[in-house]
């Protein structure tokens, strides 16, 4: 194909228009729960070959928000309602008293943390030392994690209250940019590609925002209640819901592509899915993960953990590391479900695995963050 000069100019000029995916991943950071914008539960490290407990740290409260690291930091929020921020050797650096209990998990984005409660406040704090930024308040509880979009230098948060809105605050001030109203509560993360945020809620649709303008592009019901993220992949969005159902929603066509139920049980999906090449996997109330091809949602494995599985799983390097309600952590062969590794931690686990270089992090309901790697 042979362009005139003028068609050049035009095929830049959108190019430098068209809003920028940055990538939340880099060779330190697993800065969001799931990993990046879109929410696809990967992570670009290798898992311990032979996981031990390197250290632990105590909170005075159950933790149910997902660790997230960048920087040698590890941050999250407990119960007790302080943000912690540990070190990389498990040491505490500051902590941060919100007032209220904190289930969401944070996100770590170019040197600040963004964390909500359960008082509906979302803060900004400084990575380094803790101090409040700022904080901006919506009308009811934060459930689920901030996520982030960058258009040229402006960067925005976007996150889910209880109040039914969707807020998209600029990053650097704290003010209000828009917010956008569903018709329940909004429980889990808004997962971000291609400037649209696209999350479910106790509603049963989902939900597809322009994130510059805060203008509804698009809405398909799925479910009567999804309490989960949403993971993306193409043009394709992946979510369970607490009927028991898996959907995958081509959101080009607004249509859905397939559904998958175990017939058996009909119990919920909490967890958020991980989407790898051809594969996406997640586990559900029965006790059970599942792997599924992607495209045409055929099932090709399933395995047993014991115990209902909250918590979503990270795919690292052909391996899925899960952890469940009975405090079972297991990492599966991704090809085939077998299990390679298990560990017994004797607490049921909420919030996502954070996975960095040589180790990963997990937070349990006894207070308690543990840190596993291998010994040197």
């Amino acid at each position: 194909m042979k362009f005139r000069s003028n068609d050049m100019f035009i095929l830049l000029f959108f190019m430098v228009m068209i809003p920028v995916q940055v990538l939340s991943q880099d060779h330190k950071c697993w800065n969001i729960f799931r990993g990046d914008q879109a929410l696809k539960g990967v992570s670009i490290f290798k898992l311990p070959e032979k996981p031990v407990v390197l250290w632990t740290f105590q909170t005075d409260d159950q933790i149910m928000s997902s660790p997230v690291s960048c920087d040698d930091k590890i941050v999250f929020g407990s119960g007790d309602g302080f943000v912690y921020c540990l070190d990389i050797s498990g040491k505490l650096a500051w902590k941060f008293n919100t007032g209220n209990n904190i289930e969401a998990s944070a996100l770590i984005l170019e040197g600040s943390v963004y964390i909500g409660n359960l008082d509906g406040s979302l803060y900004s704090l400084d990575l380094h030392t803790g101090y409040q930024n700022w904080v901006y308040y919506t009308d009811n509880q934060i459930i689920g994690s901030p996520n982030y979009w960058k258009i040229g230098e402006h960067t925005s948060i976007l996150v889910g209250s209880y109040d039914y809105f969707l807020h998209c605050v600029d990053a650097s001030t704290g003010k209000m940019k828009w917010k956008y109203e569903s018709n329940n509560f909004i429980n889990g993360a808004a997962a971000c590609q291609n400037g649209v945020a696209v999350f479910g809620g106790c509603d049963g649709f989902l939900h597809m925002v322009d994130i510059k303008t805060g203008s509804l592009r698009d809405k398909l019901e799925v479910a009567t209640y999804v309490a989960g993220s949403a993971a993306l992949s193409g043009n394709y969005a992946y979510v369970g819901d607490y009927d028991g159902q898996f959907t995958c929603i081509d959101m080009k066509d607004q249509q859905i592509t397939w559904q998958w139920w175990d017939e058996n049980t009909y119990l919920p999906f909490i967890a958020s899915p991980s989407v790898i090449e051809d594969r996406v996997i997640i586990g559900n109330h029965n006790k059970y993960i599942y792997c599924f091809d992607k495209s045409s949602g055929e099932l090709i494995w399933k395995f047993n953990t014991g115990s209902r599985l909250e918590a979503s799983p990270v795919v690292a390097e052909q391996k899925v590391l899960v952890a469940n309600m009975r405090g079972d952590l297991f990492i599966l062969d991704l090809q085939n479900g077998k299990e390679l590794w298990s560990y017994e931690s004797g607490n049921p686990v909420y919030g996502t695995p954070a996975v960095i270089k040589n180790r990963f992090i997990v937070a349990g309901t006894d207070g308690y963050i543990y840190c596993f790697g291998e010994r040197r």
